[in-house]
């Protein structure tokens, strides 16, 4: 069963960083489109940043600047690198993705991750 794999939460102080990993487990697949949300407690999800096929990434404004978005095909992993955050960037980060098979496997759409929480606190 083809699964996102997330991974990279944890607690940090403000100013700090963290790396989010979102990889693709039980197939050979490519990411084809892909974002990272975030929802906080007793707040909507939004959208944090992401990319489409062979486009730029592109990112909230509220993460423009640090946040970087990052792709290892090889892997079969995309990065979120989190620098410089603040306390409002605290909650449960999920990858959303379309994947296109490689080997000739069809396309999976709307899968989602299980997760990761990221609490920024001092």
């Amino acid at each position: 069963q083809v699964q996102l794999v997330e991974s990279g939460g944890g607690l940090v102080q403000p100013g700090e960083s963290l790396r989010l990993s979102c990889k693709i487990s039980g197939g050979i697949f490519d990411f084809y489109r892909m974002n990272w949300y975030r929802q906080a407690p007793g707040k909507q999800r939004e959208l944090v940043a992401g990319f489409e096929g062979g486009d730029n990434p592109k990112y909230a404004d509220s993460v423009k600047g640090r946040f970087t978005i990052d792709r290892d095909r090889v892997k079969a992993t995309v990065y979120l690198q989190m620098n410089s955050l603040k306390p409002e960037d605290t909650g449960v980060y999920s990858c959303n993705a379309d994947l296109e098979g490689l080997w000739g496997d069809p396309p999976i759409t709307g899968l989602w991750g299980q997760g990761t929480q990221v609490t920024v606190s001092s």
